[in-house]
């Protein structure tokens, strides 16, 4: 009788390490997704939070700065994240890493193509309040449909979403 008890007791305890491997797995592997595009609120726009942002190759210090953004408010799309450190794209469609403590949630747009109307009304037809030039960085204050609410150098107005970069395709907020 003895010899089954000890057995039962191995089968428990290989049972249980089987089960704290499994939860182990399946942990690390939530921890991989969450750095992939579309998984945990990724990919997501943000703006620069400061004039002079140094991009790295990597997620830390040790990684060489490969560029400096110097547009403050600029939109980026942070498309992955490890620990306190954002893997972002830029308009251009230039990625590399930076901390998280240089991002605002704050929403901006760039303007993306050439000289473009600012409108009073979400119409094309629409007066138009403002010509806007070629990377030019407003605040987003809302998008419906084909059009975004900005705010530019103190103007607000709207422009077509078709001409600005940092709000998706079909997003709509206000």
């Amino acid at each position: 009788m003895g010899g089954f008890g000890q057995s039962s007791r191995a089968a428990v305890a290989g049972l249980a390490a089987l089960l704290a491997l499994a939860v182990l797995v399946a942990a690390f592997a939530g921890a991989a997704r969450s750095a992939e595009p579309g998984a945990a609120g990724l990919p997501r726009f943000a703006s620069l939070r400061a004039g002079e942002v140094n991009v790295r190759t990597g997620p830390g210090v040790r990684y060489p700065v490969e560029w400096v953004f110097v547009y403050r408010n600029m939109p980026v799309e942070i498309v992955a994240e490890f620990d306190t450190w954002r893997k972002v794209r830029d308009w251009q469609g230039t990625e590399g890493w930076v901390h998280q403590s240089m991002l605002s949630g704050r929403r901006t747009a760039i303007v993306t193509t050439g000289r473009r109307a600012l409108h009073d009304k979400p119409e094309r037809q629409a007066r138009v309040v403002a010509e806007v030039e070629e990377r030019v960085v407003g605040r987003l204050l809302e998008c419906r449909a084909q059009w975004c609410r900005v705010e530019i150098a103190g103007l607000r107005g709207w422009i077509r979403r078709a001409v600005i970069w940092g709000v998706y395709k079909g997003e709509t907020f206000d």
